[in-house]
């Protein structure tokens, strides 16, 4: 799962010489769609979702968020920047649920947390670099702005979770049309330059539809169900590592020293977060 997803940061910015962000995000997404209605009677889950109009409101709102906005966002970042400050960016996502539960939900921040969140601060300062002369931090903001409409979304799935009763791979499929019935809108409004048809934009969207869409989400329902959370939440922290191994080797984007500080202290942030809820179970 974690090599499926990790990988496809390099594929996501490669096929972008062919397409552009809002196309390609669209297109995935309705493939993605398909792959999981398929996985659905695969996994013996029911297509079927009984909410009430309050209960669909709430699945569109995150389908809006994590599928149409996180996506858009994201791979309007791989435009400028590179895959492994990209990923490691994105994956903030962990530290603004943090915050925003305590906002929302009154979830106290406790112990470890508080270090987690000033390792995780560190690391951004020290990717971001401000100190240096730069032209543009426009990739550098989409790829945070992707974390944290990824981490409203997980506010939002909390929300849906507590009063309604929804398996992960239903609520997965069902936000991810709305999601994708949002980017359709966004590419008639949004307009871009014509796809080319190369064979890489083509095996990009099998890449995306079939393994980080169907098997990897298999794959990662697996794991929650023969792993406590805690163990399954370190084994994906490998994705965003393999993403920065992955845009090294075959992109030759070699991070600079003040750059790989700062994806360090993030990853071991990120796995502090992640020890803390295994110790919790």
């Amino acid at each position: 799962m974690a090599l499926i997803w990790g990988y496809n940061w390099v594929v996501m910015k490669k096929v972008l010489a062919y397409v552009g962000p809002f196309n390609f995000s669209a297109l995935r997404t309705l493939l993605g769609v398909a792959a999981l209605f398929v996985l659905l009677p695969v996994m013996r889950q029911s297509i079927r979702l009984s909410l009430d109009l309050r209960g669909w409101l709430r699945v569109a709102l995150l389908g809006v968020l994590q599928t149409g906005v996180f996506a858009v966002l994201m791979q309007s970042a791989l435009l400028q920047g590179g895959v492994g400050k990209t990923s490691i960016l994105v994956y903030t996502m962990p530290f603004w649920v943090i915050a925003l539960a305590w906002a929302t939900f009154g979830e106290r921040i406790r112990g470890l947390q508080w270090l987690a969140l000033a390792m995780a601060a560190g690391g951004l300062v020290l990717v971001l670099e401000p100190w240096g002369v730069r032209g543009s931090y426009f990739s550098e903001a989409l790829a945070i702005g992707a974390g944290l409409a990824w981490a409203l979304a997980t506010i939002v799935a909390k929300w849906i979770k507590r009063d309604y009763e929804i398996g992960v791979l239903q609520l997965t499929t069902w936000q991810m049309v709305f999601g994708a019935v949002a980017l359709c809108i966004s590419i008639w409004v949004v307009p871009e330059r014509p796809i080319d048809p190369a064979p890489y934009f083509y095996i990009a969207l099998a890449y995306n539809a079939v393994l980080a869409t169907g098997l990897a989400w298999l794959l990662w329902l697996f794991a929650l169900q023969h792993l406590p959370a805690g163990i399954a939440g370190m084994t994906a922290l490998a994705t965003p590592v393999i993403g920065v191994l992955s845009g090294w080797l075959e992109l030759g984007e070699q991070p600079g020293g003040f750059e790989l500080g700062g994806m360090v202290l993030i990853g071991a942030a990120l796995a502090l977060v992640s020890l803390r809820a295994m110790a919790r179970r």
